[in-house]
């Protein structure tokens, strides 16, 4: 299944959702005021959801998905955990070694929007840079989790733009500051359930913007898989229901270009996951 995060209308209160073809389902008549709530559920919480879906109750009804507005599946993910030189193909045009440990760094949740939300390109950096990413959401929490066990503690998929100010990046060594400007985390456009993808290590991962192709990969080139990204994390922090790991970006990003392509206003920027949708977002000048 597709899970959503909508409003029906302007200043009506976000409600978690199931995505079925052109119409949404809410789950807020299941007691689930929020998306946290219905990936913390338990075994029988998802079943009672699939009997929902199955057959709503009469009176209950449905909403056009193009009645809607879309926000990001997890407007404010607990943790928004990011993983750096992830692609073998991202490693080489940066000129990096192939990392032998994952390299992790965060956005504050704060960054977040949901598709078709403006990045908002800030006044005090001049090289905004975008990064596609195939981000996983952690269901069931846990530490210490065994790599063969990440399928029972990841909910589902969905697409990041990882938004890098790579003035700000490179300032310092370390490179929070660089990623968490308001706006740098479009999300979306829903959370597909990992029974939907049969193998999310073989998925085709694209960005375009105004049109031209700038990323084109395929998640097989990533250098640590979701496995071994669930076993690291939690061998550290405890993972929980909401989690966001996005898992990098493949070669092609802007400042590896020659000359650079920055991020400017009035572009539009897609990022397009086989199977997990389009996540499309404009570009404006903070004002």
């Amino acid at each position: 299944m597709k899970l959503i995060t909508y409003r029906r209308e302007p200043g009506a209160d976000p409600e978690p959702g199931v995505r079925l073809a052109d119409v949404v389902v809410s789950l807020a008549p299941l007691g689930y005021r929020d998306m946290l709530s219905v990936l913390a559920a338990d075994d029988a919480g998802r079943a009672r959801i699939q009997e929902f879906l199955d057959g709503p109750p009469p009176g209950h009804a449905v909403t056009r998905l193009d009645e809607i507005a879309l926000l990001a599946p997890v407007p404010r993910p607990p943790k928004f955990v990011c993983v750096g030189l992830n692609y073998r193909d991202h490693a080489a045009e940066a000129k990096a070694e192939i990392p032998h440990v994952p390299t992790i760094f965060s956005k504050f949740s704060h960054c977040v929007i949901g598709p078709g939300a403006p990045i908002v390109l800030p006044k005090n950096s001049t090289k905004p840079d975008y990064e596609a990413e195939f981000a996983f959401v952690i269901g069931r929490g846990g530490r210490h989790i065994a790599a063969d066990h990440w399928q029972r503690h990841v909910a589902g998929y969905t697409i990041v733009n990882d938004v890098s100010a790579r003035d700000f990046q490179n300032s310092t060594s370390q490179w929070l500051m660089g990623k968490t400007f308001d706006t740098f985390a479009p999300m979306g456009p829903w959370i597909t359930t990992v029974d939907e993808i049969d193998d999310p290590h073989a998925l085709d991962i694209r960005l375009t913007i105004n049109g031209a192709l700038l990323q084109n990969s395929n998640t097989r080139e990533l250098i640590f898989g979701i496995p071994a990204l669930v076993a690291y994390l939690s061998s550290v922090v405890t993972l929980e229901p909401g989690d966001i790991v996005s898992t990098g970006t493949p070669a092609g990003v802007g400042f590896a270009r020659r000359p650079p392509r920055w991020l400017l206003p009035g572009d539009e920027v897609v990022i397009a996951i086989q199977g997990l949708g389009e996540l499309r977002n404009p570009v404006v000048a903070e004002a």
